[in-house]
């Protein structure tokens, strides 16, 4: 019985290659995912710590505070200590050889002058000793052409930018330093200047050669007490290890997700193929019954069979695997996304990946090869080498359309209930709902959507429509394996549209001016917005600060600008704010019992109402409507350190805006830490991100598109091989090459265009449910669909299937009539 089932296998090896296809593209995405990130974790740990490896104690902060200068000198008079040097990690920017600054978010650390203690890996030059010396990661300094000893302006959130000489450039690639963006060493009283911080995050502490490093740790404890703690050189590198590896395994998380829904997808192809395949072999399993052979024989038989064709699949599933990895690698870099370490292939990846596919293909295998053991050796007798299609049980179909109905519900009524856990049910049971009764569902698509075939094909699109339909359980899983890719991308793609334009709303609404300054991943420098304010070109100049005293949020306002967000005034003039004059929310002016002229007191300081106001943008940490807005110039006052990170400039009246950007050009070129943005601009800024996760999304998913496209062609091939006769008696009396294609490539566009409408909906419906509840949660989010890309979508479906359905007529056609018609 083995022999025989090898035999068959060798001579079906052409059915058997789309399914295995199916095997080899998961397998891939599953070899490829380990590969990448066991790669990345292996750089992980191999540069862990690259910055304390002579660090034997640290001195970390007990709270949010940070560690002052004076605390670093009294570690470094504790007896023991060779030397101790506080570490800085802030943010900064750094202006380009053409006068620019330079892209990228920018680190900024502290670079030790001990000896004892520098850790860093040294390219060229050396790293800074005195004040006034910087180092820069190796590619910046390439790049910007930055010989040693040039000079290199530097900016943080302290003031505008510095010039600082190079004296060394080093290499922090694949380190926690890495970031994606240019890297910055300074000294230690130079990074605290230039940021504006009080004091250092940590200070690192080398031992005397010989020392008690267990005796030290207890006298740093003693002299720091308890503003600070102390852990010890093995502590400091398991934390840095295992920071390290969780993004690394956060990424694998994510990954593997997508790997899930790729292998389900095959799991259905496979599934399928072994239907058809086993229900073609009706009469030689019958025979083979007749002769002796048992049922249990006819099951392992079957089962030998599938896991054979997934031991070969699952091994070349391994081999592209290699190649996927090098690719998401290639992808990663070219997204500026810092990656360490090399591709790593390790025998568990290995047997994993051989295990899953063949495990995968065995258990897809189960349910056709029992089905197949319950054909009687009287079936040999017959005339028809196949059985018709069956259609699904009542059972199952009920059960379906109430799960369906639940899912439905579910994701209509999710935003009144307010449960976001709602939605995800909603989606998974109207999927399950389409698998149980796609039987019936896909099927009355299909002759929907055919009647424009019928009415254009004739009699061709008649025959193409009722072969589409002749198995209802084969086509319905054909679809289904569409449903869950299509309908994944198309619930990434609604949702990031819709986002998107609440976004976009949310900047019209906040933004009333042409131009927009924002910081680079920090707060905008102190003396910025003075600056722009003394131009003469410039008319509003507005910088959004806020703070949160008591349960009061308490905001910066322009008298120009303040109208823009209020939804309504409900007393008072809104545009009196000023010098002693405050808009007050209605929340709080009633819960105070506030109304216009009322006095009200902020940090000591006595102003009047000039307005109760109504607001729908967002609250802060304040209750909502807890709000009052004070001028720019009251606010600086009562809140001289608080920064915002986005100001709002207009030109001045009779100024034109190209006057007005060069003259906030001309002092920005002293801040390399802040950005120019017009409207759209910044709305692009905050929308990018969206983009990026969405063409990253789509990429993964695009891997189940395909596994699904791929059984839509290896349904039509064993359709075709199991019409053979058919075609060839329709082929006899007439029907022409042609028009035989035509058969072929309407059954495959029905089917692929079932699948992706069910799959849009399904998106659809997810994400609209989605932004309803959010929209009921306090945004402002409303569904808006992508139509063109959701037409695409559609559009790159059919024409996969029409493509799908070349090698099947092909095939269907390449066998001459009379032999065709003598196949049994």
């Amino acid at each position: 019985m083995i022999r025989l089932t090898l035999r068959s296998l060798r001579a079906e090896a052409l059915r058997m290659l789309l399914s295995a296809l199916a095997v080899v593209l998961g397998v891939a995405f599953v070899a490829g995912t380990m590969i990448f990130v066991d790669g990345m974790r292996a750089g992980a740990y191999q540069r862990a710590g690259t910055f304390d490896r002579h660090t034997d104690l640290g001195v970390y902060s007990a709270g949010r505070e940070v560690l002052p200068p004076a605390l670093l000198e009294r570690v470094r008079t504790v007896d023991g200590v060779a030397a101790a040097a506080g570490e800085l990690t802030n943010t900064a920017g750094i202006v380009g050889a053409d006068g620019r600054p330079v892209l990228g978010f920018t680190m900024l650390v502290s670079v030790p002058t001990e000896e004892a203690l520098r850790s860093y890996d040294v390219v060229a030059g050396r790293l800074p000793d005195r004040a006034g010396e910087v180092v820069l990661d190796a590619p910046t300094a390439a790049e910007q052409g930055f010989p040693l000893g040039a000079a290199v302006r530097i900016g943080a959130t302290g003031g505008a930018a510095r010039p600082y000489t190079l004296v060394g450039t080093v290499d922090v690639a694949g380190t926690a330093r890495d970031v994606g963006g240019p890297f910055v060493g300074l000294v230690g009283p130079d990074a605290l200047a230039l940021t504006g911080e009080r004091g250092y995050g940590r200070i690192m502490v080398a031992a005397r050669p010989g020392a008690d490093v267990a005796a030290l740790t207890g006298r740093v404890r003693a002299v720091i007490g308890a503003e600070a703690t102390v852990k010890s050189r093995q502590q400091i590198l398991d934390e840095a290890v295992e920071d390290a590896v969780r993004d690394v395994d956060q990424f694998r998380m994510l990954l593997l997700i997508f790997v899930g829904i790729a292998i389900v997808v095959a799991g259905f192809v496979i599934a399928n193929t072994f239907a058809i395949v086993l229900a073609q072999r009706t009469r030689r399993t019958a025979l083979l019954r007749l002769v002796g052979a048992t049922r249990g024989q006819v099951f392992r038989s079957t089962v030998l069979e599938s896991a054979v064709l997934g031991l070969a699949a699952s091994a070349l599933g391994v081999l592209l695997g290699v190649g996927l990895a090098g690719g998401m690698r290639l992808l990663l870099s070219r997204l500026d996304v810092p990656v360490s370490g090399d591709l790593t292939v390790t025998s568990a990846t290995v047997l994993t990946g051989l295990l899953l596919g063949t495990g995968l293909t065995v258990c897809a295998a189960l349910l056709p090869a029992w089905r197949g053991t319950r054909i009687a050796p009287v079936a040999a007798l017959t005339d028809a080498a196949v059985q018709p299609g069956r259609g699904a049980g009542r059972v199952r179909l009920s059960i379906g359309a109430v799960v369906l109905a639940v899912g439905v519900a579910a994701l209509a009524g999710a935003a009144s209930a307010g449960q976001l856990l709602l939605v995800a049910a909603g989606g998974v049971l109207t999927f399950f709902g389409i698998v149980l009764f796609g039987p019936v569902l896909v099927p009355a698509l299909i002759r929907v959507f055919g009647w424009p075939a019928r009415r254009v094909l004739g009699a061709t699109g008649e025959l193409a429509v009722a072969n589409t339909v002749r198995n209802p359980r084969r086509v319905a899983a054909t679809a289904t394996a569409l449903v869950i890719g299509i309908g994944l991308v198309s619930a990434f793609m609604v949702g990031a549209r819709s986002t998107k334009d609440g976004i976009e709303r949310s900047v019209d609404a906040q933004i009333g001016t042409d131009f927009v300054v924002s910081g680079i991943g920090q707060d905008l420098p102190a003396a910025l917005v003075g600056e722009l304010a003394a131009r003469p070109e410039l008319g509003v100049v507005h910088e959004q600060r806020a703070t949160v005293v008591g349960d009061v949020e308490i905001r910066a306002a322009h008298p120009a600008l303040v109208g823009r967000t209020l939804s309504g005034v409900l007393a008072g003039d809104a545009e009196r704010v000023g010098p002693g004059q405050v808009l007050v929310h209605r929340e709080l002016a009633r819960a105070r019992g506030w109304q216009v002229g009322s006095p009200v007191t902020v940090r000591g300081r006595q102003f009047r109402v000039a307005a109760v106001v109504t607001d729908d943008t967002p609250g802060g940490d304040a209750p909502a409507g807890h709000v009052i807005d004070l001028s720019d110039q009251d606010f600086a006052a009562l809140f001289p350190s608080q920064r915002g990170y986005l100001a709002e400039i207009d030109p001045a009246a009779g100024v034109s805006p190209e006057r007005a950007r060069e003259a906030i050009t001309a002092v920005l070129g002293r801040y390399p830490t802040v950005n120019l943005m017009d409207q759209g601009a910044y709305k692009k800024m905050l929308t990018g991100t969206v983009d990026m996760l969405l063409a990253f999304v789509t990429a993964l998913l695009g891997l189940a598109v395909v596994i699904a496209l791929v059984g839509v062609a290896n349904t039509l091939s064993l359709s075709v091989v199991e019409r053979t006769r058919e075609n060839a008696v329709l082929r006899a009396v007439g029907l022409t090459r042609g028009r035989m294609r035509a058969v072929l490539a309407v059954e495959a566009v029905l089917m692929a265009l079932v699948g992706a409408v069910l799959g849009i909906g399904l998106g659809t419906g997810v994400s609209a449910s989605t932004m309803a509840l959010l929209d009921r949660l306090g945004g402002d989010f409303h569904v808006v669909l992508p139509l063109g890309q959701l037409g695409l979508i559609l559009g790159v479906a059919m024409l996969a299937a029409l493509l799908a359905s070349v090698l099947p007529a092909r095939r269907a056609l390449s066998r001459p009539v009379v032999e065709a018609l003598a196949d049994q």
